[in-house]
């Protein structure tokens, strides 16, 4: 009898033993596997695709403008016009980048777009004329724009229908990260040129977006695997605010009919205005005697702490807009703007400056992210990056015209005071118009789409 239940019993256990250890590595690495959600990664990525592709080139444009100014001697018009010049081949293919960015995926288009950027900096360090100037430049834009911004957010809003805002935070803040690396640029000017300085950006371009590229590759999971994440979440957060997970997907064609998308177009022109202005000019009227007169260290710490600011109120306003009315969050992030862009425009001293960056830090940092969001949320995530392009391509124009506007200006009145409160008057109907972005009705058959498995989408 006891040789019996030995027999028996001995496999038994062991595979009882067996079956639950394996239970509990499966258990366990399920576990592991979800502790980091994967459009987390996807976030981080869009993050450093923001600090190499608008840090060095949109931060820090007025310190490298500085710089060619004080080589070439050319009329400060001409040297941040270049800035209008660059962008505009963003600003007329925005809707075309989003159409690829859908069609093609994110990793293509960024890898595309950084291999343009690195050699159009390349090329950039080398420039000897205007023309050359001007060209280089609106290869690096062009690339910057192609595989930066609308890659980004259309993965991360594919990614996090659930904590939209909160993940384009993270991305947006990359950006402003890269207005850390204005003090370091100085320094690589200072004791090495400006040549040399863009020359090494440009190869740490090239280097990044294979990196990126491979982040963003991953397909996403199907309508019902997403949709059942998004319950989980939404189970565990007391406050859901207006972040509805998964939403209706619009077509670029219905978006374009509703009053959100021109309100929210509109706010976003308004407020950007000064955010082209100010990464042209900013460096200039703090250096300015007929500004702030400070040295060019002191003023590397303005862009500085405008960064930190910057990027601590992304972040707030990613956590924010996840669970408060996100129209009335942008109205009073808007004033901020406002009000930040008056105190520039009287500043006489490195204290009024400090005041202006923690004042323009918070609201341009924690309105940005929350008005991405809106888009997420109101037209769904299928045609997002479409949409954005459409609705970016106004804001583009702004951000495009206004430096050589405001450099045009500066050349007849030698002062950029009146500029300024002109822009903070702008920044003040943004307030308002941002109102009118009511949530629109769901598209005929919009439902169907929803609750029908959808394809993998490309991130």
């Amino acid at each position: 009898m006891s040789r019996y239940w030995t027999l028996r019993f001995q496999p038994a256990s062991s595979n009882r033993t067996t079956s639950l250890l394996s239970n509990i590595s499966i258990t366990g690495a399920r576990r592991r596997g979800q502790r980091v959600f994967y459009g987390w990664w996807v976030a981080l990525a869009g993050a450093f695709n923001m600090v190499v592709s608008s840090g060095p080139t949109f931060q820090a444009s007025s310190v490298l403008f500085r710089a060619i100014e004080d080589e070439f001697g050319w009329s400060r018009a001409a040297i941040t016009g270049v800035a209008s010049f660059g962008r505009f081949g963003g600003a007329m293919l925005g809707p075309m980048e989003g159409f690829l960015t859908d069609k093609f995926g994110s990793a293509k288009m960024v890898l595309l777009g950084f291999t343009m950027g690195g050699l159009g900096l390349i090329f950039f360090s080398r420039v000897q004329s205007i023309p050359v100037y001007y060209l280089s430049f609106f290869i690096l834009s062009l690339g910057f724009s192609i595989g930066g911004f609308t890659p980004s957010m259309a993965a991360v809003n594919a990614w996090m229908p659930h904590r939209r805002a909160t993940a384009m935070s993270l991305v947006l803040a990359g950006s402003s990260a890269g207005g850390l690396l204005v003090p370091a640029i100085v320094w690589g000017i200072q004791h090495h040129g400006w040549r040399d300085t863009v020359f090494v950006i440009g190869l740490i371009t090239l280097a990044a977006g294979p990196v990126i590229a491979r982040v963003l590759r991953k397909k996403l999971p199907d309508a019902a695997a997403m949709n059942r994440l998004v319950r989980r979440s939404t189970r565990k957060r007391k406050h859901t605010g207006q972040s509805g997970g998964l939403s209706h997907d619009f077509t670029p064609g219905e978006a374009i009919r509703t009053r959100a998308f021109w309100a929210i177009s509109l706010t976003h022109t308004l407020t950007n205005f000064s955010v082209g202005t100010l990464s042209a000019h900013l460096y200039f009227h703090l250096t300015d005697d007929s500004g702030v007169g400070l040295g060019d260290a002191l003023a590397g710490t303005i862009v500085a702490i405008q960064t930190v600011v910057a990027f601590s109120a992304q972040l707030a306003g990613g956590y924010i807009g996840d669970r408060v009315e996100k129209r009335f969050a942008v109205t009073g992030l808007a004033l901020l703007q406002a009000i930040a862009l008056a105190v520039l425009a009287i500043s006489t001293n490195y204290w009024m400056a400090i005041a202006f960056a923690l004042i323009w830090g918070v609201g341009f940092g924690g309105r940005t992210p929350i008005l991405h969001a809106m888009r997420g949320d109101y037209f769904g995530r299928k045609h997002f990056g479409t949409i954005l392009g459409m609705s970016a391509f106004p804001m583009a124009m702004g951000m495009t015209a206004s430096p050589v506007v405001v450099g045009w200006v500066f050349e007849k009145q030698q002062t950029y005071e009146y500029v300024l409160l002109v822009l903070s008057g702008l920044a003040l109907v943004a307030s308002l118009t941002i109102t009118l972005a009511t949530r629109p009705k769901p598209p005929t058959g919009a439902g169907r789409r929803v609750k029908q498995p959808a394809q993998a989408l490309k991130a």
